[in-house]
């Protein structure tokens, strides 16, 4: 990595037309290494915008501004033709979750149009063990209830939960995690993306995955908005 700025190391680049001008943009996300190159850890990451035409620099600042694995990707997400900025970060915590913006620049005005922590507040779940080996999670965003097998997860496990007769020793509750995957999708080969988010279903506790609520965005003109959800869970074996 080489230095853009005496405060700053370039931590990932891209280029294309951001605001629609035809011109080609320079898309920068600038950090610090506290640490140092022995460590993947970066901080005060910010998303640096050179105007191809006008080469002026716009500096936008993030709330969510460390962690690891930083990286932009260009695509057209709103079906303008001109592509957006999509920010991800690694948190590096237990739960392996991450940071995710999306910026427009049309006409060079700077509009942020996915906020990982507005998903995660809006994207509510409740998860319960069942009788007979199965839990059930319950999307309340969409109204949705899914029915998992625990079988898979083996006579040890189920023993520790459920009585003999398939009945759960006492209540049991789980959780889903924040983001832990976000990805762009161009489903229809349209040349305009959709979303890809994933989101770790824990049990008893963190460790204990029961697999991922897998959830499809696309843009409605105003917001991301889900066209499609499953949940998968790991094979056997």
């Amino acid at each position: 990595m080489k230095a853009i700025e005496r405060n700053g190391f370039i931590l990932d680049f891209k280029k294309g037309d951001i605001n629609g001008d035809k011109f080609i943009d320079y898309v920068y996300l600038i950090g610090d290494k506290p640490y140092g190159d022995e460590s993947p850890f970066r901080s005060n990451i910010r998303l640096v915008i050179i105007n191809g035409y006008t080469k002026r620099k716009m500096i936008i600042g993030l709330k969510e501004n460390q962690g690891y694995n930083p990286t932009l990707f260009l695509g057209d997400f709103t079906g303008d033709g001109v592509d957006d900025v999509l920010i991800s970060i690694s948190s590096g915590g237990s739960g392996a979750t991450g940071y995710y913006y999306i910026y427009t620049f049309v006409n060079n005005k700077p509009r942020k149009i996915f906020d990982f922590e507005i998903f995660d507040s809006e994207y509510e779940y409740e998860v319960n063990y069942l009788d007979n080996y199965k839990a059930e999670v319950i999307s309340k965003a969409n109204n949705k209830r899914y029915i998992l097998d625990l079988t898979y997860k083996g006579q040890e496990y189920l023993s520790e939960i459920y009585n003999s007769d398939g009945t759960l020793k006492e209540p049991i509750s789980g959780w889903v995690d924040p983001l832990s995957g976000f990805y762009p999708i161009d489903y229809q080969r349209d040349g305009t993306y959709e979303l890809y988010a994933e989101q770790l279903i824990a049990g008893r506790y963190h460790a204990d995955g029961l697999g991922y609520v897998q959830t499809s965005l696309e843009w409605n003109g105003k917001s991301f908005v889900p066209f499609y959800q499953t949940v998968g869970i790991p094979g056997e074996g």
